[in-house]
């Protein structure tokens, strides 16, 4: 069957004939691939930054972001039947016995590094026609999602980030939550969200609908369709190019939360030296190789001491975290329904590949679709 892969042995990205998958244990089912998110790990893995090929294999399948269709269930599979729309999540577990989060079910907390991704490390993703996984790493998505479950990927980043915050912030009796309170915890406290690609875009998404007055802090000069996108369901979008990070903090107020989706340190450490009082910093973008950079690393420690923040850092997500993407999907679509299809560039088949993953990056999230 038809896939893309990277070959970084011969720096080479190319279309292949794969091998089709076949169902080899109780609890696995047989997956049609019907879309996969192009995204910034994708391109990045294509200029041989990263990634690696399973054993045995000179090319890795790429493709992390996936919505699929079950098409054939093994006989020990009880939550799935034919016909179910499912999204995969992305890291699979270490061998190890004594690490405690793979034991769990938590790889996403691996401690000895030994975890495969699909897509990414040591394991081939779902850019293919169809493929094979265990029950236990499928999420069932209701029919009506059909046409935006591609982003439940991405969105589970901000969902696994925004638990931890809930989490590390009940150290505040201001955050605590009291019995019978509203769902929205966040009312009355401010966030920034640093970048504005599909990863920053559905993390203020889901911070409006946890009440918090959200702003979008981003590189690029409005006017442009990013800023019009977070502009439509309520969010002010300010560009770094045209306002401080004193500036930022002035405009918002004490910034109880900043939720960093850019991947670009100079600004994300900008914007952490103005954090407020009892703030969370969470970092989620990993940069790419650039020469250092000068931070005002006294003034960043001062603040973190005396002004009681948190900083964290914060990589892929659990179950729980797919299963929060997928019902705050649906709010979405009844809050902003425009404005969460705004989010799709294009969708392209199997053989734009070269410009999907080569080209020019364009636009907000570009989808390729196999059926």
């Amino acid at each position: 069957m038809r896939a893309v892969a990277v070959f970084p042995g011969q720096r080479t990205v190319r279309l292949v004939e794969h091998p089709a998958p076949r169902i080899n244990a109780a609890s696995e089912l047989r997956i049609r691939t019907l879309e996969v998110g192009v995204c910034g790990t994708d391109r990045e893995i294509c200029t041989f930054v990263y990634g690696s090929p399973p054993a045995d294999f000179d090319y890795l399948v790429l493709g992390h972001e996936a919505l699929g269709e079950v098409v054939e269930v093994g006989p020990g599979v009880s939550r799935f039947r034919l016909g179910d729309l499912v999204v995969p999540s992305v890291r699979r577990p270490c061998s190890h016995a004594e690490c405690s989060g793979c034991r769990a079910d938590r790889q996403d907390f691996c401690f000895t590094g030994d975890f495969t991704e699909r897509g990414i490390k040591m394991t081939h993703g779902f850019m293919t026609e169809q493929f094979v996984e265990e029950e236990k790493h499928l999420t069932f998505v209701p029919p009506e999602l059909r046409d935006v479950a591609v982003l439940v990927e991405p969105l589970t980043v901000a969902e696994k980030a925004l638990a931890q915050v809930w989490q590390v912030q009940e150290r505040l009796p201001a955050w605590a939550l009291p019995a019978g309170a509203s769902a929205e915890r966040g009312r009355g406290r401010n966030a920034v969200v640093l970048g504005a690609g599909p990863v920053g875009i559905l993390g203020a998404m889901m911070l409006v609908a946890n009440g918090f007055k959200t702003f979008v802090y981003s590189r690029s000069l409005p006017p442009n369709p990013k800023a019009q996108l977070v502009e439509s369901f309520g969010v002010p979008y300010i560009s770094a190019l045209a306002v401080s990070a004193e500036e930022l903090a002035e405009r918002v107020g004490n910034i109880d939360l900043v939720y960093e989706a850019i991947g670009v340190a100079s600004t994300s450490f900008k914007v952490l030296k103005v954090l407020g009082t009892n703030g969370a910093f969470v970092f989620t973008g990993i940069p790419f190789p650039n020469p250092a950079i000068s931070v005002e690393a006294d003034q960043i420690m001062r603040n973190l001491v005396l002004k009681n923040q948190m900083v964290f850092g914060t990589v892929n997500a659990d179950r729980a975290a797919f299963e929060a993407a997928i019902r705050d999907l649906g709010i979405f679509k009844r809050r902003w329904p425009q404005a969460l299809q705004s989010l799709f560039t294009g969708r392209y088949p199997l053989e734009a590949y070269g410009d999907l993953l080569l080209g020019k990056q364009r636009g907000i999230k570009n989808v390729v679709t196999l059926a």
